[in-house]
């Protein structure tokens, strides 16, 4: 999972690498109350890249020029990706652009460095210009040297560019990350340096030891407003003709959950597949929030008139499960159709009862007992 720039450059202030005063800009009237000095860059925050060569990356010099390159700006789509969010940074000028990154290789299962003396929008991959530094043993910054004089650096450069480069692998190490890039990072004569762009992929199986990843995460698709279409376009999602709502997570908990239900000559309307609790790649949201916004989708149709919820939970809370389904249920209580059974299976999951037991929703341990009420006329 790509975090947005934005949200890559607050992690690189957290541990030491320099960025550039910034705001986050929703609307281009937000420009008018910007806290950051002319001239600015405007940024488009979108995951995919190619953002400065389609136009998704201007200057301004003042508030005019900022909120008419901010309109341009939101209505341009890259790679069909329209941004929610624009980036506005102060405005810095380099004398040079460098290319830096950490990395894990997968086929030699080491942390890779990478670096080039020609950073930017054309940075060049090729052997020549690319350098590389396999770490094979603990880190030490002896690993961040001889990545930068590889790169054919001197002086203060040296130093500087060393320094970054172990903050680097620290952020990299502690968050257990796919990858951090830096692109490029700009430095001038004196050995300053500064983030000018910055890339972070997480490791989505490492979210559930990190909070604050899991959070950014799930805030970023947050900003982007993802509608319930937007966020299940990798989910299974099938319509039938009956009056029973089926949500599972996990394609062979779904298909037998299924199945049963016909084979007690029940009739589904709908059944959806959330995928597992860890598959933030595919569905790009928390378990919870999958259910609140399938809940939501399996009950449109007008057919509907049982939910059957049949989870299998390991790593997420049955407590916030159990507050997600309530939460649907009573918003759709004035409706007054639906029968509300639920089949939870974790090791918190003796929660679910008693939660459960002041409201209409009726919680079983047995999934053959839930199957049987849910195709009870």
């Amino acid at each position: 999972m790509d975090l947005l720039e934005y949200q890559a450059k607050e992690l690189f202030r957290e541990t030491g690498i320099p960025v550039l005063p910034s705001q986050k800009i929703r609307h281009p009237q937000d420009l008018k109350g910007l806290k950051i000095p002319y001239p600015v860059v405007l940024k488009s925050q979108v995951r995919v890249g190619g953002r400065g060569k389609a136009g998704g990356v201007r200057f301004a010099a003042n508030t005019i020029d900022a909120v008419a390159a901010a309109q341009a700006i939101f209505n341009l789509p890259i790679q069909e990706e329209y941004p929610e969010v624009l980036l506005a940074e102060a405005k810095y000028d380099a004398q040079r652009e460098f290319y830096l990154a950490v990395f894990l290789d997968h086929s030699a299962r080491r942390p890779v460095l990478l670096g080039s003396p020609y950073g930017g929008v054309e940075v060049n991959f090729d052997r020549d210009n690319m350098q590389r530094v396999v770490v094979k043993e603990e880190f030490s910054p002896f690993y961040a040297r001889r990545l930068a004089l590889k790169m054919g650096l001197q002086g203060e450069a040296i130093e500087s560019v060393s320094a970054i480069v172990e903050n680097m692998y620290r952020l990299f190490v502690q968050k257990d990350l796919d990858l951090v890039e830096i692109n490029p990072l700009g430095i001038r004569d004196n050995g300053d340096v500064m983030a000018l762009d910055g890339k972070i992929t997480v490791n989505d199986e490492a979210l559930t030891r990190h909070e604050d990843l899991a959070q950014l995460v799930h805030e970023s698709h947050l900003d982007s407003e993802l509608s319930s279409e937007t966020a299940f376009l990798n989910t299974e999602y099938v319509s039938l003709d009956g009056n029973i709502a089926i949500v599972c997570n996990g394609a062979g908990l779904t298909m037998s959950t299924l199945d049963l239900v016909c084979q007690a000559k029940g009739k589904p309307a709908n059944f959806l597949n959330l995928g597992s609790e860890l598959c933030w790649r595919e569905a790009k949201l928390p378990l919870q929030e999958r259910l609140k916004i399938g809940l939501e989708r399996v009950t449109k149709a007008s057919r509907v008139n049982v939910v059957l919820v049949n989870l299998l939970l390991g790593v997420t809370s049955c407590k916030d499960i159990v507050d997600t389904i309530i939460e649907v249920a009573e918003r759709k209580q004035s409706d007054g159709k639906y029968r509300w059974i639920v089949r939870p299976i974790g090791s918190d999951c003796e929660v679910a009862q008693k939660a459960f037991s002041d409201t209409d929703i009726t919680v079983l341990d047995h999934l053959d007992d839930a199957v049987a009420l849910a195709v009870k006329k």
